[in-house]
């Protein structure tokens, strides 16, 4: 049975950081491509950061130079480092692993919500 466990999140002040750790079992990490998604009120979910099995990591244009997708083998681990954090950066974000690399993702946490507002 596989589980993510997201934490990390909360409430922060625009331009501040926040650090978000998905915690996986029943997945090992390295063998699986990781991903943070997040879903904001009345939008669609969208892929924000993912790392691949080689460890190349992706993100959106719209967190490219802000948000930092890492892994830690030894912990089976997955964070996203968060920095200049904007109003629109608002919503739940959620780990996600897909292990064949050209399937659509297959498991999810349960979520955590990041609040950036002043």
């Amino acid at each position: 049975q596989v589980q993510l466990v997201e934490s990390g999140g909360g409430s922060v002040q625009p331009g501040g950081s926040l650090r978000l750790s998905c915690a996986a079992s029943g997945i090992i990490v390295r063998f699986a491509t990781m991903g943070w998604h997040r879903q904001a009120p009345g939008k669609e979910r969208e892929l924000v950061a993912e790392i691949t099995i080689g460890g190349s990591a992706n993100y959106a244009g719209s967190v490219q130079g802000r948000f930092t997708i890492s892994r830690d083998n030894a912990e089976n681990t997955v964070s996203l480092q968060m920095s200049s954090l904007k109003p629109e950066d608002t919503a739940v974000y959620y780990c996600a692993g897909r292990p064949l690399p050209q399937n659509p993702y297959a498991y999810w946490g349960q979520g955590t919500q990041v609040t950036v507002s002043s």
